[in-house]
């Protein structure tokens, strides 16, 4: 009845009515507090601070606004408040001092929906725990960073040498080989065998994961995962998050093949690998109500692992055989320490206290590689009170790993490959406390032990048996060290050539 009495509103109005109440609510609520919130940058409303931000090259941008705004400082991704931390001291305080606060993972839209909050890397809470704490137990059982993890590596550096010693010193792309050798190296922890290079299964496998973590940092899936609703009206441009899903459920299906073939043939009294001890467990606790050992856990925690411990050891080592070409005088140096020291024989992991440049040498790639610019993100468990900032329960943190390993006030030549930022004046090796190259606190990198026996190994076995070189008619000068950004930074593609120097 009242229809008729009020006075008719035009649609737009009330829509823009609408927005007008919305951004004085955004402004009311956005305005920080006096000495509460860390500065940054006004946001625009809705969008943040997209203007102030190249999303190709978000960790460049970030470490730019770091020199304005200081080591603790708010950015908003979209309508996302985000807190930066930059620089060694304010990371290493977070991440160690303040480790539970800090310590709860950002699950992003993209991971929410594919990974729908299960596993190892993507998760939060009791279930969390429970896959961390028996996925660390059960790789050091099966040999992670030590002995039976050293044979293996061992048996694939052989595969690799002869793998590269057919291309005769030709130029090749070193990815293919590089990641199906450090690949192999997890799946035989997780399934108990390795795979040959020529299965297409596992070919398959490798390169679909490589595929997501290139995607993962691009602009659409950025936009994305501000912007989640997009997916509602205009999920025809989506095209990377529709690859991802894809993916995802393709090397979901094969990892349940191999799971079901270990559970046909398990033996209790023999396990094989990770999975063989998960499979125990979950049938330990068939009759336990809310069991974290369930299927979900266990392929989403297996595919973590899969595809953790094939990028970020592979891409690290093709960085340094990369770099080893661009810098033969640096080269030179290695190989005479190795002839020196290991001779013909095979190296072996006791070695590295003996090889010090060699180890500085390693250490210097993974630095200035820097493959993981921005960490994953995390979340506040609580509200915190750092470094007389006050950061609200739930707000993502961003521990910009990059700022650390080019610190300037830690590091003498921070933008320069420098093996003396790890040797002492006597050549002796020394550690340095903002090498954080695999985070730190309680989601520091589960496979670290492993990673750094991978590339002492695969990079003493490579750099005795070959040394690397651009191909005819390239100059040192001219191989480009530009990164593929992704969720990690990979080289952009090129080819080498692998001299034998028998």
């Amino acid at each position: 009845m009242l229809e008729g009495l009020l006075p008719q509103i035009p649609p737009t109005w009330t829509l823009l009515g609408v927005v007008l109440a919305l951004f004085l609510l955004y402004m009311l609520f956005s305005t920080p507090g006096p000495g509460k919130d860390p500065p940054g940058p006004r946001p625009l409303p809705l969008f943040g601070n997209l203007l102030h931000l190249d999303l190709k090259w978000l960790h460049v941008s970030l470490c730019e606004l770091s020199k304005k705004y200081g080591s603790v400082f708010t950015v908003h991704l979209g309508p996302k408040k985000v807190v930066v931390l930059a620089g060694y001291r304010a990371v290493k305080q977070a991440l160690l001092n303040y480790a539970e606060e800090f310590g709860d993972r950002e699950i992003t839209s993209l991971f929410r929906d594919t990974l729908k909050e299960h596993g190892v890397l993507f998760a939060n809470g009791n279930s969390w725990k429970e896959m961390r704490r028996f996925s660390l137990s059960t790789l050091r059982d099966f040999g992670m960073g030590k002995r039976g993890s050293e044979e293996r590596i061992i048996e694939e550096s052989r595969h690799l040498i002869k793998l590269f010693e057919n291309f005769k010193g030709e130029p090749f792309n070193t990815i293919k080989p590089v990641n199906y050798a450090v690949s192999n190296i997890i799946c035989a922890i997780m399934y108990g065998s390795r795979f040959d290079y020529a299965d297409p299964t596992f070919q398959i496998m490798v390169n679909r994961a490589n595929e997501n973590l290139r995607i993962l940092g691009s602009a659409e899936i950025q936009l994305y995962n501000m912007f989640p609703w997009l997916r509602w009206c205009c999920g025809w441009w989506l095209v990377n998050r529709t690859q991802i899903l894809k993916n995802v459920k393709n090397n979901i299906e094969e990892i349940m093949e191999l799971v079901q073939g270990l559970k046909n043939t398990l033996n209790p009294q023999n396990l094989r690998g990770f999975v063989d001890a998960f499979l125990v467990r979950q049938q330990e606790e068939s009759d336990q109500p809310g069991s974290y050992f369930h299927n979900n856990n266990l392929k989403f925690t297996v595919g973590n692992l899969f595809s953790a411990g094939t990028d970020t050891s592979a891409t690290t080592l093709r960085w340094g055989l990369l770099l080893m070409a661009k810098y033969p005088h640096i080269q030179d140096q290695v190989q005479e320490e190795l002839s020196r020291v290991i001779g013909d024989r095979e190296p072996r992991v006791e070695d590295r206290r003996n090889l010090p440049y060699t180890d500085a040498v390693i250490h210097e790639i993974q630095r200035v590689a820097n493959i993981v610019p921005m960490s994953l993100p995390h979340t506040t468990s609580c509200d915190v009170t750092f470094q007389g900032y006050l950061i609200k329960k739930g707000t993502m943190v961003i521990p910009l790993l990059m700022s650390v390993l080019q610190d300037e006030e830690e590091w003498e030549t921070p933008h320069s490959f420098n093996p003396g930022h790890f040797l002492d004046e006597k050549g002796r090796f020394i550690k340095r406390d903002a090498f954080m190259p695999f985070s730190a606190g309680r989601r520091a990198c589960l496979g670290e032990s492993l990673a750094r026996m991978e590339l002492f190994l695969f990079f003493t076995f490579l750099l005795q048996r070959f040394r690397f070189t651009p191909p005819p008619g390239v100059s040192e000068d001219e191989l480009d060290l530009t990164p593929i950004v992704g969720l990690t930074l990979t080289p952009s593609p090129h080819q080498l050539c692998a001299v034998s120097r028998a």
